[in-house]
């Protein structure tokens, strides 16, 4: 007599009236799915017996598979952002027998591309995708996009928490530090201005890049060239620890004279007082990344994940001219 055959995500689905997408989601206990609808399908899973086959899990990851990380061109590898990311990518990949390779932004010069590709900061009409796209290979954003799967911190709710933030103490001229053609800088940029303008902030932008040396060369700059303001919010702690140097370096006191407001959450920074930060949860961003990787590779239809973020207060914010 022949068994029965397992259920499958199909089946569950299928019975459930959801795509297997939601099932997926559902199977890993994300946060995306509605409670009502979890436990429907939950339900489902209990009335027809499923269990997920653990030799099933690991089908699209068979040892030898490669899961490449495609930075952008100007992006150092030894970010400490990018480290503390590879860091929690292989907690994942290496039980499953799966190489992670760095790669940079021209896919194009690569003799053979790897198994899936995460792709970092993306940019508006992204070369990368379209090649990636156009060779078979899935391919998952750490950031957001219409058409591919992504995952992302809440780059423009965050921005906006931590302008709150200088606005609450006080500050009606603010500063952004950062600027890029990337969704992050879009999107924190964004966050920046509609939080400023709500309360009718003066505003500037003050151009940089994510590094410590960027920050606070563009600091120096914009200051010795006569632009002024009370509170900074720079896009990434290390351009905020540039920013906290060279403010200081100018002869003025951070949070007294200026209060500044970075964002990562980055655990070691070259500053020495503890900076206000708006911190993002790195290996979930990783752990998703990963199943959303899973899912592509099976052929499952594209799904986006914001992961929320927290303000992490610190030393370097306080109401102009330091009043308490």
């Amino acid at each position: 007599m022949t068994p029965p055959s397992r259920p499958t995500i199909d089946d569950i689905a299928r019975e459930a009236g959801v795509s297997t997408g939601t099932v997926s989601r559902v199977l890993n206990g994300h946060s995306t799915v509605a409670e009502r609808t979890r436990t429907h399908v939950m339900d489902v899973i209990a009335r027809l017996g499923y269990s997920p086959d653990p030799a099933a899990r690991h089908l699209s990851w068979r040892t030898g598979h490669t899961l490449g990380v495609s930075l952008d061109r100007d992006d150092p590898m030894l970010h400490p952002y990018q480290v503390l990311f590879r860091r929690a990518l292989d907690s994942h990949t290496a039980p499953l027998g799966v190489q992670v390779i760095d790669l940079r932004a021209d896919l194009t010069r690569l003799t053979r591309l790897p198994s899936a590709v995460l792709v970092m900061h993306a940019i508006d009409r992204d070369p990368r995708l379209d090649y990636l796209r156009e060779q078979g290979v899935p391919a998952v954003l750490i950031g957001h996009h219409p058409e591919f799967s992504w995952v992302a911190p809440d780059d423009e709710g965050g921005a906006h928490l931590a302008t709150t933030q200088l606005v609450q103490a006080g500050h009606r001229r603010l500063a952004y530090l950062g600027h890029g053609a990337s969704q992050v800088a879009h999107d924190r940029e964004r966050g920046f201005l509609q939080a400023a303008r709500a309360v009718g902030a003066q505003t500037t932008v003050i151009g940089s890049d994510f590094t410590v040396l960027g920050g606070y060369r563009a600091v120096r700059r914009a200051w010795e060239t006569g632009t002024r303001f009370t509170g900074l919010f720079a896009q990434s702690d290390e351009s905020a620890a540039g920013a906290v140097a060279a403010l200081e370096d100018l002869g003025l006191r951070v949070p007294q004279d200026v209060s500044v407001v970075g964002f990562d959450g980055l655990p070691e920074l070259p500053v020495h007082v503890r900076l206000t930060t708006v911190a993002q949860d790195i290996p979930r961003i990783a752990a998703t990344a990963i199943t959303l990787v899973q899912e592509a590779i099976a052929g499952l239809p594209p799904r986006g994940e914001s992961i929320p973020v927290t303000l992490i207060p610190g030393a370097t914010v306080a109401p102009p001219g330091g009043s308490s």
